[in-house]
């Protein structure tokens, strides 16, 4: 959700739980100006937080002129002091999915993973158990990439990609209809497309390449992880992650206002949906 419309976001989100208290509302308003500030972004979003047994982290990330460029996540444990946390890599994603359960919530804590490798000395070769240390930082930018590739989407329209490349926000966006609101095919994957590049020419002719160019949510894998639902009369559409709870998106219909916040203890729940799908018949 975007910072500078925080207190309506928070507002639009808290039917599903999602609030934070008035000090921390208060602080979140304030440090974030300062983090777009100082950092020259030209967009902060208040990302969410992951519950920690020890402190929560909050989560915040900062965009540059292109809005599906690389964004930068920063963390703050009470709202007013924000780290920049580094970019996740393949081996980083990789090292620390071995980490299972709760955060603690201390970035400086290690886990301490044991595996077998194998080891040579001389002519002799054996396996030997060896201890990795893995530090809760590095668990924290990997599961922040993995939730943003997942779940983190926008309604079609809200940006547009110009001929050059750039993607930028649609000042002109006025809002899904309302039947349009209850459809998975307007919203889109906030990253980079997959599906997108493998349809053909024929199935691409129907699409505006300047306002459909990221993967809709229609054809997720599993089938199902999404759970659409009208709220308020009608007046707000809510779309809840069963692959990754925790995470809520929101859109009013016929306006701006949407966004995505997560709030969770990072719980990811792919088997559940899987067994949901063979009981059902609607395994692809």
């Amino acid at each position: 959700m975007d910072s500078e419309s925080l207190l309506l976001s928070l507002e639009l989100a808290s039917g599903s739980g999602q609030g934070l208290s008035p000090d921390r509302r208060a602080s979140l308003l304030t440090s974030l100006l300062l983090v777009k500030r100082d950092y020259r972004y030209d967009r902060v979003l208040f990302w969410g937080r992951i519950l920690g047994l020890v402190a929560d982290y909050y989560i915040a990330q900062g965009l540059g002129p292109d809005q599906l460029g690389e964004r930068k996540s920063l963390y703050s444990l009470n709202c007013m002091e924000w780290s920049l946390l580094p970019p996740a890599t393949e081996e980083m994603v990789t090292q620390t999915s071995v980490v299972k359960g709760r955060f603690m919530g201390d970035p400086s804590h290690e886990y301490e993973h044991v595996e077998m490798q194998r080891m040579t000395e001389g002519d002799r070769t054996y396996e030997d158990e060896v201890v990795i240390q893995i530090k809760e930082e590095s668990r924290l930018v990997s599961v922040i990439d993995q939730i943003d590739k997942a779940v983190a989407i926008i309604p079609r329209g809200a940006f547009f990609k110009t001929p050059f490349g750039p993607v930028h926000v649609n000042r002109t966006f006025e809002g899904l209809t309302l039947a349009d609101a209850k459809k998975l095919t307007s919203y889109f994957h906030f990253t980079e497309p997959i599906e997108l590049k493998n349809k053909s020419l024929l199935e691409k002719a129907d699409l505006d390449p300047s306002l459909d160019f990221l993967d809709n949510l229609e054809h997720d894998i599993p089938k199902g992880s999404w759970s659409v639902q009208m709220e308020r009369g009608n007046a707000l559409v809510v779309l809840r992650s069963l692959l990754w709870p925790g995470l809520t998106f929101f859109h009013a219909p016929r306006t701006k206002n949407h966004g995505y916040i997560y709030v969770g203890t990072v719980a990811y729940f792919p088997s559940r949906l899987l067994v949901f799908e063979i009981a059902t018949g609607d395994r692809a």
